[in-house]
């Protein structure tokens, strides 16, 4: 083959080497249009995330901020002069009704009993020498052997001696108690405080400064305050039966100690327009401490029946509140609601939505009316 034919040759299969390359481009375009025209047209539906109305019984609360006050308090002080000698518990340690707490050194007190018990039994004595003595001049009396005037002395003498004998037993009585104040017993079961007195210092009666503090915290009171306009229906509410009341914490999984309302004040703050209320808790786990400050619920009754949808659920415009809800053909649909009362993280809703319906809880911020919807995490939001 001459070298005129070869260049034909060759020049032939690249011809139609390009002409395949064409053909293949050209289907391959063809087949991406079509199935292009084949997709639906439209917006991307927004990933939001969806709750049903719900229709439950929901108690009406006040809220409040309380403050927690021991159920009783006791400073502890000294009833005789003398030295401690003892402390027998830790600063904050729980104690029980009737431990020692304190000993008083008790020597001089053991002495001035011993010596009352001597001058009671010594005048106890003579009380009954003056009785017998009494009763003999009573027979002589009688027999005219002495005198009225002489019997009225041996008389006298005898209720002298009862006299002596009395106050001889009382001041051994006296003397026994004095003894006893040497050791200092709780009172009440309680959490002690400081030890404002320690082992070594000597004490005075009825000093100004007590010994130490108890607190009883089992059980525990909780003052708080509510508005003067929600005082009738709680008085009407409690005489029917006492309220409850909650301390609701700020951990949720916490515990939430439940009490009852003890105290109703007789009289409204004129400076705050509030009523003092106090209301009392078992408080048996000691989660309630005194001086703390602490969220009150106070339930009035339960509501029957209440539309309840998530807080988060209710956006704010300038016609009012609304929400969106979604229907069976996932299209976003504004609805204005009026919404009763929040309680906790949910809303009461008066009217505008019925049990059974969705609503949008997040991503309402890229939503629209008749805004197309699917179920899914939505992007973040600015709050």
């Amino acid at each position: 083959m001459s070298r005129t034919s070869r260049r034909v040759v060759i020049a032939g299969v690249l011809i139609v080497a390009v002409a395949s390359a064409g053909l293949a481009a050209y289907f391959s375009t063809d087949s991406r249009a079509r199935e292009a025209r084949k997709a639906p047209k439209g917006p991307v539906a927004v990933p939001v995330t969806l709750a049903v109305v719900a229709q439950e019984n929901v108690p009406v609360r006040l809220q409040a901020i309380g403050n927690v006050e021991p159920y009783l308090t006791v400073a502890l002080k000294a009833r005789v002069d003398g030295q401690i000698v003892a402390v027998n518990f830790r600063e904050g340690q729980e104690v029980k009704k009737g431990d020692v707490l304190f000993r008083i050194d008790p020597r001089p007190y053991e002495a001035a009993l011993r010596q009352a018990e001597a001058n009671a039994l010594r005048d106890r004595a003579a009380r009954d020498q003056a009785r017998s003595q009494e009763r003999r001049y009573q027979e002589l009396l009688a027999k005219n052997f002495i005198s009225k005037e002489a019997y009225a002395q041996i008389r006298t003498n005898a209720e002298t001696a009862e006299a002596t004998a009395g106050a001889s037993q009382a001041a051994l009585e006296n003397a026994r108690l004095n003894l006893g104040y040497c050791t200092i017993r709780s009172p009440l079961d309680g959490y002690v405080g400081k030890v404002l007195l320690q082992a070594g210092n000597l004490v005075k009666a009825n000093d100004v400064n007590p010994l130490v503090v108890i607190n009883q915290v089992k059980p525990v009171y909780v003052n708080f305050a509510v508005p003067e306009q929600s005082l009738p229906e709680i008085r009407r509410r409690n005489a029917e039966a006492p309220l409850r009341a909650d301390v609701v914490p700020a951990d949720p999984s916490a515990p939430h100690p439940a009490g009852r309302l003890a105290f109703i004040d007789n009289a409204v703050d004129p400076s705050t327009g509030t009523i003092r209320m106090r209301a009392q808790f078992d408080n048996d786990a000691a989660v309630l401490w005194p001086g703390q400050f602490v969220n009150v619920s106070l339930e009035l009754y339960e509501q029957h029946d209440a539309i309840v949808i998530p807080a988060q659920a209710v956006q704010n415009g300038p016609d009012g509140q609304y929400v969106y809800v979604v229907g069976q053909d996932m299209l976003a649909e504004v609805r204005r609601v009026k919404i009763q009362r929040a309680d906790a993280e949910r809303a009461i809703v008066a009217s505008g939505l019925a049990k059974g319906e969705r609503v949008v809880t997040r991503g309402q911020l890229r939503l629209a009316p008749k805004t197309r919807v699917r179920v899914g995490k939505p992007d973040a939001e600015a709050s």
